[in-house]
């Protein structure tokens, strides 16, 4: 065996060992596109430059119609939009204050308690957000600027099914998605279920999660399987991804045979299995998930501190941003994303130019992940 031999089995032993194999170092560039990295509300102004202000906890981050960036800010318990063009930044909804009111006003005089996700429909008519801490989700009509609460109540429970949504109750609901049809979906984490919502006849059911504290079975059907910690969702076609938190794992039901999928991840807590089989990768509490239609992942792997990709039909996951679960900081502005640090990322959007947009929690930043 000749030194170039050697020095190739040398490295493929070390990669193997090392539990996670990083992406080109190149591919993918970081920056930053809101928040100056302090909490703290927005000022009394009319053109603000969202890298200048404070941008605080934000969780969800998602491309609207309009081509603007929607970002839910938990801290200041607002939705806010960064205009991408031209990097000025706006509330659209909430007061900055914690409370529920306003329904029937217009958005940005309601009261909301900690947004999580924020999502459109498809005709560019409405805006959807679940608030966690009031259990409901609330929408904005985009014409007219006025704020509804259409599924819960500011109060948590189980309740609804097989009923109107404005009767539902929510534990702590975290996540929602909206498919073509306009139908709502929305991970009620606390209750261990995920509920749709018809947009025809306001009526709720329940499509996967049976309050059991415990993963599904690969293959069997959807209704009836429990589901352990649905965190996010993102619906592509007649496909739904789920992460579970407390699952540490990545599922997907099929929308046509109503079946339920395991996906990525050994349910085990861990961070592992980069370049290897997706099922035994390890997770811990992914918060966020988005999708591209031809079965592209992107995972928030929030407690390790990482974003990773997961290309389905290739059966392939790698880390394309984050240094691991030892680097919980912030680090690397305009640079790499391999090299960058996070503070509990949360949640995570597509943009048209294949962008991704992360809300950095706890960095009070939303960050954009590209390649140049």
């Amino acid at each position: 065996m000749n030194r170039l031999h050697t020095l190739i089995l040398v490295l493929s032993i070390l990669l193997a060992g090392s539990g996670s194999v990083r992406a080109s170092e190149t591919a993918w560039n970081i920056a930053t596109v809101a928040g100056s990295g302090q909490g703290g509300d927005l000022p009394n102004s009319s053109r603000l430059q969202a890298t200048e202000v404070a941008v605080d906890q934000p969780f969800g981050a998602e491309c609207g119609p309009d081509g603007a960036l929607y970002v839910t800010s938990v801290g200041q318990h607002r939705v806010l939009r960064v205009d991408l063009e031209s990097g000025q930044i706006t509330s659209v909804a909430g007061t900055g204050r914690a409370g529920f009111s306003g329904d029937g006003g217009p958005a940005t005089e309601a009261a909301l308690n900690e947004p999580y996700e924020v999502r459109f429909d498809h005709t560019g008519h409405y805006m959807y957000f679940v608030e966690m801490k009031n259990h409901l989700v609330r929408r904005v009509d985009l014409h007219t600027g006025v704020i509804s609460t259409i599924a819960g109540a500011p109060e948590e429970g189980l309740a609804g099914d097989g009923g109107y949504a404005a009767n539902a109750r929510f534990k702590q609901p975290h996540s929602i998605a909206v498919d073509a049809d306009g139908r709502l979906y929305v991970a009620d984490i606390g209750n261990h279920r995920i509920r749709a919502i018809d947009p025809v006849n306001g009526m709720i059911r329940t499509i996967v999660g049976t309050g059991e504290k415990k993963l599904p079975v690969d293959g069997k059907m959807a209704a009836g399987s429990p589901i352990l910690g649905p965190r996010a969702l993102h619906v592509v076609g007649r496909t739904m991804w789920i992460a579970l938190r407390e699952g540490n794992s990545i599922w997907r039901i099929d929308m046509d045979t109503g079946r339920i999928h395991h996906v990525a991840g050994s349910g085990k807590q861990g961070y592992s299995g980069d370049g290897g089989p997706l099922k035994e990768a390890t997770f811990n509490g992914p918060k966020g998930i988005a999708a591209t239609a031809d079965g592209v992942l992107f995972v928030v792997d929030t407690e390790n501190q990482v974003i990773r990709r997961i290309d389905t039909a290739a059966g392939a996951i790698s880390t394309i941003a984050g240094r691991g679960p030892r680097s919980r900081g912030f680090a690397v502005d305009r640079g790499a994303a391999l090299d960058a640090e996070f503070d509990r990322p949360h949640g995570i959007g597509i943009g048209p130019d294949g962008s991704l947009y992360l809300g950095d929690t706890k960095n009070h930043r939303v960050r954009r992940i590209f390649v140049d």
